[in-house]
This record gives C-alpha cells, structure tokens and sequence, in this order.
C-alpha cells in the first residue's frame, strides 16, 4: 500500500466520523414518536467526500517549490532574494574567519598565542586513537594527580581579640580537621584542595560559633616543584575581626508565674560575647527549667540575634511558649498493663495535685525501669483543660506500658580457703504475686555447705523503696567449728541500697525462728556433742551511707549498726543480745584509692558454752580478716578447730589502683575472736597480700591471694578468694 493510499483511506475514515456525528443528533434532541431515518448508503457516502490529491511529490521537488515560495515571500516584503541572502551569508562567514585569525589580546595587553591546530580538519573516525593520553610524556604539569606529602598551618590568629583565646579554636579545628586527620598524607592534590576547602569552612564556623561573625579565611596551596621531593603547604590565612558582643536581649512570650523564671533560666546579659556554645547552654536550661516549675507543655521558638557592624553587638530574641502551668493529674495506663494506676502513685515521688516538675516524672520512670518488669516502658504528659484551681490545669501522665521478661534464672560460683568452692543458682518470677511479689527458689552446693530456699519478697510495698519478704530455708553447715542442721522461717521489712538505688539511710527489722541441730565442742565434757537449739530474734539494722558507688566505692564513709535481741530454748533457755558496729571510709587520689575498715562485736547475756555455735563470732577469710581460713581465728579446741566466741575485733587497710578496666591492690588485715563479751584488743593477728581486679559493668571481680603473718604451726601458707564486690 503506498503512502497516498494510506493517506486517503486516513482521510476517509475521518470523514466518515464527521458525517456520522452530523447525522446523529444528540438524544436529547430526537422525537422518539418520529420513524427512524434510513441509514446512509455507501454510494451516497462516496459522493459526499471530497476528491483526493494525486501521489505525492518526490523530495527535491519540494525542497524546490519551498525555495521558490520563500523568495516569492522575500520579494513581496522588500527583503533580499535567498540567491542574495547566500551571498551574504558566504561574505559575513569569511570575515568571521579573517577575525578568528586576529591575534588575540589578553588583560594584560599581550597577544595570545592561536593553536594552529584548531583550524586543521578532525582525522577520519576509523584513525582516531583509542589509547589515553599519557600526560607525563607530554610533560604537562600533573602536580594535581600525583600523590602528594603536605604540611598545613594556620597563619592570622596571633592577634586574635576576645574571650576565646587562640589556643582554643586551634584545639576545636584540630579535632575536626580533614587535613588534620589526613596526617599529612593525600593521593592527590584534588584531594588536597578538597580537604581544604572543607577545613575553609569549618575554621569560618568555629570563629562564627566563637562571636567572630566579621571573620575572613582564604585558603591557598602551595606545591612542590614537580620533579623535586618536597611537601605541599596547605594555608588557611585568618583575619578573625572584632568579637560581638549581645546588645538587647528580649524574650516574646506572655507572662509566667514567677515573673522572672524565664529569665532566671538564661543567665546570659548585655555585654556578654556572643558564644554559641553559651547561647545552646542558656537555651537548654531554660527548656529544662520551665518544665521543672510547672510548664510540662513549654516550647522555645527559633532564636533571632540581628548583628550591628557599627557596634559589633547582636540583639538577641527568643520567642517562648511556656503553655498552661500545670499540676499532676491523673494516671492513664496504655499498652500491657503490668502496674495499675494505684502502684504506679505508689512509686511516683509525688501526689495528685503537686506543681508538675519533670525531675519527678524523670525519677517515676526510672523508678518503673529499675522493676525490671518491662521490656519498654515510658511516661509523658497530656494536656488536658482541666482547671487545677490557682491559674493551673491538671496534665494527666500517660504511661505506656510492654511487658518484659517475668522470669529469670541465675548463677553464681565463688572459692575461698576454708569454705571451699561454693555454686548457687536461683530461679526466680519477679511478678507472680502482682504488683511485684516475686517468687525466688534458690538452691547453694559447696564443699561446706548445701542448702535450698523459697522466699516470697514484695518490693515497693505499700511506699516506695520498701521491701518485705519472707523466707523459708534448710541448710547443711560443714565447718571446723561445727557441723549443723538448720531450718528457718525469717520476715523482715527493710529499705536497702540496690545498685540503682543507693541510699544514705537504710534500715530493717525483722524476726526469725530457727531449729537447729548442731555439733560442737564442748569443754565442760571434753568432747564433740550434737545439741538441739530452738531460737527466736527479732534482728534491726540501720546503716548511713555517702559512697558513691555500692560495689565499687572510691569516696565517703559507711556505717553500720546492727543488734539482734534473742531468746534460745532447747537444752539451755537463755535471752542474750548479739551486737556489732562497722564502719569504712574511702579516700581517692585520681586512679589511686585509699580504703580502711573496722569491725566490732559482742554477745552480752549468755555464756559462750550456752550458745549454739551458729550464732557465735568468729573471724577469718575472704570478707573477714585475709591470709586465714574460714573462721580460723580465736580460741581452738584441743585438735586446733576454732570454737568461736562472744567478741570480736576487725580491721583491714587497702591500697587500690586502677588502670582501664584492671587493677592492684595491696591489703593488710588485722583481727581476732576474743571469749568474753568484750574484745580484748590483744593477740591481734595480721595477714598481708596482693589481688587484683576486673572492671565489669556490675562491679570489680575481686582476686586475692594473701599470707598470714607470724604464721602458726597448722595455718595455711596462702589462702586465695575468688569473689565479686569489694573486700569492703
């Protein structure tokens, strides 16, 4: 089919389009009483088109009647024929050569140099030459893309005026620099001019941040002959200006309560220079300070500071929208519920009612966290409208909540001469009993001891930070001293420490009642004889602590009382008090720690023959007195096994040093079991040794190995502990 026919058949179909839609009226329009119209014949059709063109001319023939129309049209508007128009066309295009072969003039007034070359034809494609160039045959300067060595410096800051010296802005470039980072070593100059640009812009910053807002830098490279072996110089030339200083300072924002809590927040005034570490400062305790006194809601807008260049001041705006002042609301529980509103108001330092101060919402969800019964937990303020009385509104705290793990299981293993090695594992569920009564069940084997627990512990019980538990145990003690059967049943009510919670003042009170039987010696029969002790005591500690660290101090002094008043039944029936003082202080010389302890005790009331000889003192060991087994010290039966007694007196000095997450310590401990009520302070034994230590994020793993001095016949050459903590 040729192109005339596809034309014609094209033009035919869109006539027959048109004429279709002139036949059909639209519906709207039609009489639907009226008989339909016939449609249109063929024949009919073909006499209502229009004729078509003959074939198409070739391309030249058009090109030719297109020529000769555009000269028709030139003629008719007085223009030049396109026979002229070539003519001047080939005149206008040899002047423009005859020009391109002026010598060209530069800047300077000196001819530039043409490249003939440009002038020659370009080769046939088929003869162009594929391979790169090798520029150094050339002998072209390639100082940019040859690896390079340089030097940088900084030239222009000596005469720097204001409160930052020079000192300080090199120390911030420094530690930022590309080119300082690039320790002299680049693979390009490319890479040498982009490391200084980068740096350009950085020093401008730091001067900017610095109150140099008129601060000039220009950088320059200076490079090394190209076949020599010297370094390339990288310069930054500085001219810093005057430092500004602030002019007004205002702040857009309606009136608080207090009038000037806005202002007490942001302590920076007119004359001061413009620090931009100092304006971040004074922005960020504001808006930490508005929430802390009752505006949970305030928000800082952008600051504005306009410089003046004649003054070399800036006034400074900050728009601030402090929001409704606020007062706690109500409790809302989303998520996993894991503590009611109720408990939650039991571990909140505050009361439904009090200004809002965020330090007290930041301790309620610490405190949430340290339950270590959510997975995620946190808690923010909702705006609510509701009046609060005295100008404020009630923000109702939101505590989003996603259960954690419940259960856990734990182990742990120790040794020490005279106790043997020892494991215990426990398992506990830390929510059983909601909200926070744990389930603990824990069992201990060792060489001396094996035993089993259940203990049922509330925490937060009632208030916040206080604990009550109930413990129920059977113990196997395998001493020297004796060998006992022991159950116990044990409350006791206490506010401790945890390592997350440290407190100065901590105490506990209590009972317990213990069956026992045990085996000992006894003098007034000359030999080892099991008796039965039923006994019951109602134990209290207080403690003050200013440490500041619960397993790792470096700092401050402990001190701990406690007294336990008792009755014992059984083969003897006696009241007795048991009573003991302990205290240590702590004294840090940078990585060094000076760390001493002493330990006092005495049982009034009772003979030591009457006793049970679990509820007597002895010294010696790992948390005693090092260098001597488990319970060695005072008084012996006739086949040396110690026997106890009603008085005691301790103390230990230590030397600790700590490099990265290792350290040293030298110790020397003192002690001794005495078997009257009150210590003698003689006979005092001394041990002496060397441990070390590994810094864990749980506290130091404590390895010591120690000697006693002026050893006896029968005591151990060296004693070694395994533990975790502190010896004190």
């Amino acid at each position: 089919m040729t192109f005339s026919e596809q034309a014609a058949r094209g033009l035919r179909a869109a006539v027959c389009l048109v004429l279709a839609a002139g036949l059909c009226p639209p519906a709207y329009a039609q009489d639907d009483s009226s008989a339909p119209k016939p449609i249109v014949s063929d024949e009919d059709f073909e006499k209502a088109l229009p004729p078509l063109d003959g074939d198409l001319e070739s391309i030249e023939q058009w090109e030719a009647e297109q020529r000769r129309l555009e000269e028709q049209a030139v003629l008719k508007a007085g223009a030049m024929p396109m026979r002229v128009r070539e003519d001047a066309e080939k005149a206008a295009a040899d002047e423009a050569a005859a020009i391109s072969r002026m010598p060209m003039i530069d800047d300077m007034g000196e001819p530039v140099p043409l490249d003939s070359g440009l002038d020659e034809p370009l080769p046939p494609l088929s003869e162009f030459d594929l391979e790169p160039v090798d520029a150094k045959a050339l002998g072209e300067d390639t100082d940019l893309d040859r690896q390079l060595r340089y030097d940088w410096r900084i030239d222009g800051l000596e005469g720097l005026q204001g409160t930052v010296s020079e000192s300080d802005i090199r120390s911030r470039f420094r530690s930022i620099s590309a080119l300082d980072d690039g320790d002299g070593d680049t693979a390009s100059g490319t890479q040498l001019s982009s490391r200084l640009t980068a740096d350009r812009q950085l020093l401008a910053d730091i001067l900017s941040a610095a109150g140099h807002f008129d601060a000039v830098v220009a950088p320059a490279i200076e490079l090394p002959p190209p076949d020599g072996d010297g370094r390339a110089a990288a310069i930054l030339e500085v001219q810093p200006g005057p430092q500004y200083v602030f002019g007004k300072i205002a702040f857009d924002a309606p009136p608080v309560e207090p009038d000037d809590l806005i202002r007490r927040y942001f302590p920076l005034k007119s004359g001061d220079p413009i620090l931009a570490e100092d304006v971040l400062a004074a922005e960020a305790g504001m808006a930490v300070g508005l929430p802390r006194n009752g505006y949970p809601f305030a928000q800082l807008g952008q600051r504005d500071i306009l410089l003046d260049e004649e003054t070399r001041t800036g006034d400074y705006t900050l728009p601030v929208t402090p929001g409704p002042r606020s007062r706690f609301g109500d409790v809302i529980v989303e998520g996993e519920e894991v503590f009611d509103p109720e408990h939650i108001y039991v571990l909140a330092r505050f009361k439904r009612g009090d200004l809002y101060d965020s330090d007290k919402l930041d301790d309620l969800r610490d405190a949430l966290v340290a339950t270590g019964l959510f997975a995620v937990v946190a808690v923010e303020p909702r705006e609510t409208g509701r009046d609060a009385g005295e100008g404020t509104q009630f923000a109702d705290l939101a505590v989003r909540q996603t259960r954690g793990p419940q259960r856990s299981i734990s182990l742990s293993a120790g040794y020490s001469t005279g106790q043997g090695l020892r494991a215990e594992g426990s398992w506990t569920h830390r929510n059983l009993f909601p909200p926070e009564g744990a389930l603990i069940l824990s069992g201990l084997a060792g060489t001396q001891e094996q035993g089993l627990s259940a203990t049922f512990r509330r925490s937060n019980a009632g208030r916040r930070d206080r604990t009550v538990e109930l413990a129920l145990s059977a113990l196997h003690s395998n001493y020297d001293a004796y060998n006992a059967y022991t159950g116990r049943l044990a409350g006791r009510i206490s506010y401790d420490s945890t390592p997350i919670w440290q407190k100065k003042l901590t105490y506990s009170y209590g009972f317990e009642l213990l069956a026992s039987s045990e085996k000992s010696y006894v003098f007034a029969r000359q030999a080892r004889e099991r008796r039965t002790y039923y006994i019951a005591a109602l134990p209290g500690q207080l403690g003050f602590d200013t440490t500041n660290d619960l397993l790792d101090p470096v700092r401050g002094f402990r001190l701990n009382l406690k007294l336990s008043p008792e009755y014992s039944g059984g083969d003897q029936n006696q009241f007795y008090a048991r009573g003991m003082v302990e205290g240590s202080a702590y004294r840090s010389f940078g990585d060094f720690v000076l760390a001493g302890r002493v330990r006092v005790g005495s049982i009034v009331g009772t003979g030591r023959e009457d006793l049970a000889p679990s509820r007597r003192y002895y010294a010696g060991g790992g948390g005693s007195v090092r260098g001597f087994g488990y319970q060695e010290l005072g008084p012996k039966d006739p086949d040396a096994n110690p026997v106890g007694g009603r008085s005691l007196v301790e103390g230990a000095l230590e030397a600790r040093y700590r490099f990265g997450d290792y350290g040293v310590v030298a110790f020397v401990d003192a002690g001794q079991v005495y078997e009257s009520s009150m210590p003698g302070f003689n006979d005092i034994r001394f041990g002496a040794g060397i441990g070390g230590r590994f810094y864990t994020n749980f506290g130091p793993v404590r390895l010591d190995v120690a000697t006693p001095l002026g050893r006896k016949e029968g005591e151990s050459r060296i004693a070694v502990y395994v533990s975790i903590g502190q010896a004190f």
